[in-house]
């Protein structure tokens, strides 16, 4: 039974490289700063955060996995696995759990295969290309569904 109202923010592969990644894709604000923004935002309306970042997909199921137990939803930049991942999408499905997808760039004025994203359908909230502040756009509309 769900105790806290606590959020998972997972981030996919590559992640970890923000800040020194493609600065002038993904700006120069690191991991530790977009888990900041999305704490903040998350204390604001009474939740916490529980991080991850892994360049493994199934450290990242089986984090989502786990969230069935003290989390209320999901916060997931999944980085390239949006792309191709029917298992990360499988997961989040089958928590049964609400999430929210985020990405730093605009994927839709990248590259072609970067438009399409298997969690697209089934996500309750998408932030697209607001850079790091858009986790916390992710944190307060995703909560604002949560009761």
């Amino acid at each position: 039974m769900v105790t806290k109202r606590r959020l998972l923010l997972v981030n996919g592969p590559n992640l970890n490289l923000l800040g020194t990644r493609e600065p002038e894709v993904y700006g120069t604000a690191t991991l530790a700063d977009a888990e900041r923004i999305a704490v903040e935002a998350a204390a604001s309306v009474g939740f916490d955060v529980r991080a991850i970042q892994s360049n493994h997909e199934g450290v990242l199921i089986d984090a989502i996995h786990a969230a069935r137990e003290d989390c209320v939803g999901v916060v997931i930049n999944p980085g390239g696995l949006t792309h191709t991942s029917v298992s990360l999408r499988d997961a989040l499905t089958g928590v049964s759990l609400p999430f929210a997808e985020v990405h730093i760039s605009d994927v839709h004025a990248r590259e072609e295969f970067r438009h399409f994203s298997y969690l697209e359908d089934v996500a309750a909230v998408r932030v697209i290309g607001e850079g790091v502040q858009g986790y916390a756009t992710a944190v307060r509309r995703l909560t604002a569904l949560i009761p």
